[in-house]
């Protein structure tokens, strides 16, 4: 099952990603190059300009497009989402850290995701990284964090971790997630485009010990 487990999943830029399985799914659309507008569901990590860019979730949402975000980042754009972005009030799903949830017979949980020696994520935001069931394999969306005492316990098949610095873990702290949760599969992101380079994908890639790497 793990050798096509990446089928038909790209990291699209940054931190955005897009699942086309079973339901066409984005985590945090950034720099979609066209309207594509095909979107079942879009995950947001939290309000930053490169997780929630209204801009690029109007090109990926649809009439029936559920989106889903922590609290803070609903209060904070409540008004974008209902007059600008048209989402129904029952299509935003608000969400909490440490907790499950199942939408669309989709399974996911919420782990907390903020800086622990840098202040741009901070805890008391509430805001989140996904893990998402598909297909009998589990998926780490870590968004915008450091090393912290919940995501050294998360257990996956997939790790999608941020690796550039100075907003998030760098490569070297990234690897270190990995080589303790152990996944089958890591793959690096927030990198390339506002902080991080290629430098900082190939430590990475050194860094990761027996767990197989990928990037797009």
């Amino acid at each position: 099952m793990l050798e096509k487990a990446l089928e038909n999943i790209r990291v699209l830029c940054h931190s955005s990603i897009k699942f086309e399985k079973e339901k066409i799914i984005y985590f945090d659309p950034f720099k979609i190059d066209k309207n594509y507008n095909d979107a079942d569901i879009i995950f947001i990590t939290h309000s930053h300009y490169d997780h929630f860019s209204e801009e690029d979730i109007l090109k990926v949402k649809k009439e029936t497009t559920k989106i889903v975000m922590p609290e803070e980042t609903y209060m904070s754009n409540k008004e974008k989402l209902n007059n600008v972005l048209s989402f129904k009030e029952e299509n935003i799903i608000i969400v909490e850290p440490n907790k499950s949830y199942t939408l669309d017979n989709i399974n996911f949980k919420t782990i907390p995701a903020y800086n622990v020696n840098k202040n741009f994520h901070p805890k008391e935001n509430n805001w989140v990284g996904y893990i998402i069931y598909l297909d009998d394999i589990s998926y780490y969306i870590a968004g915008d964090t450091d090393i912290t005492e919940e995501n050294k316990q998360v257990k996956c098949d997939v790790a999608f971790v941020p690796i550039g610095g100075t907003y998030t873990m760098t490569a070297k702290e990234a690897a270190e997630l990995i080589n303790t949760i152990k996944p089958k599969i890591a793959v690096p992101t927030h990198y390339g485009l506002i902080v991080g380079t290629k430098e900082d994908e190939e430590i990475f890639k050194r860094l990761i010990g027996d767990v197989s790497f990928a990037n797009f």
